[in-house]
């Protein structure tokens, strides 16, 4: 990159304010007989490499903390949806903007207590650890985990042996994302369990081989997450490339009827709010009646 070039022509443009004045110097002085200023040279590339570098750096670090950061998938508990190996890129932006976690969405977030305790902890060297701080390379030393939400705060969640995952009493289609072969959740039959506000109950999608929400709930929480460990929402797979592909909420927790627990409180608010002038009104005439007699 040569930093000051011309675009291609061999002699200067013309100026025609400024005819035969050279660039960078004053027409006033010369006509006056000054001498013209100096021509101000361009720094080097080498000069401003470090610049650019600092610029790059600070770019990725506020990227990689408000935005997107890429993890590194440790394990199979979620294939086939995910590999062991493959880098996901997690948003970390709509949390910000008070967005919390939707039931189907595969989501990163830190041990809530007592998920990894058994698990060691790789010593990254010093240059992971710089690649890791910026964003550029997935953190070896956070305990991390990655598994899909099946039910969030105000739901009742059940699994029983041979039978589907019920949210709010309404059977999830999952064989469009677990683990082929696997039950749903013959391994570990759980519930029913209320998920208290504020968390979720969260499912890997190879059900045989994930240590999940139905392997904590001796834990305090009962085996749920809460909202403030979660550290996004994984969106697309990035690495490798014929593994690329984005990560959508599967179309069975989008079913009528799943947000039972919410639609049967809404008549109730409505029958309360159109009670209420009813109320006052009936009030206001027994006042009045009192008032006039």
């Amino acid at each position: 990159m040569a930093v000051g070039a011309r675009s291609g022509h061999d002699e200067p443009e013309d100026r025609p304010s400024n005819e035969g004045v050279p660039v960078g110097a004053d027409s006033d002085d010369d006509a006056a007989g000054g001498s013209s200023r100096a021509v101000k040279k361009p720094r080097s590339f080498w000069k401003e490499l470090p610049l650019l570098i600092g610029i790059a750096l600070i770019l990725a670090l506020l990227i990689k903390t408000f935005l997107v950061q890429a993890f590194s998938i440790p394990s199979d508990s979620m294939q086939n949806t995910l590999q062991r190996g493959d880098r996901v890129l997690v948003d970390k932006l709509t949390p910000w903007f008070g967005a919390e976690p939707e039931r189907g969405e595969v989501v990163v977030f830190h041990d809530p207590g007592g998920w990894l305790e058994d698990t060691a902890t790789p010593e990254p060297n010093a240059v992971q650890k710089f690649l890791s701080f910026i964003g550029l390379m997935p953190s070896a030393e956070e305990k991390d985990l990655i598994k899909r939400v099946i039910a969030v705060g105000g739901d009742t969640v059940e699994c029983k042996k041979n039978g589907p995952v019920t949210v709010n009493g309404k059977a999830l289609d999952d064989k469009s994302f677990i683990f082929k072969g696997n039950s749903a959740c013959d391994d570990e039959p759980f519930g029913p369990v209320h998920v208290p506000k504020g968390r979720i109950w969260v499912m890997g999608d190879h059900r045989q081989n994930s240590w999940d929400s139905r392997y904590h709930q001796e834990l305090p929480g009962g085996g749920t997450v809460p909202n403030s460990e979660v550290v996004g929402r994984a969106i697309v797979i990035a690495w490798p490339i014929d593994r690329w592909a984005t990560l959508p909420v599967p179309k069975t927790f989008d079913q009528p009827g799943l947000n039972a627990a919410a639609s049967a409180a809404v008549p109730g608010a409505l029958g309360v709010a159109g009670a209420l002038p009813l109320v006052f009104w009936r009030r206001r005439r027994l006042t009045r009646g009192r008032t006039d007699g």
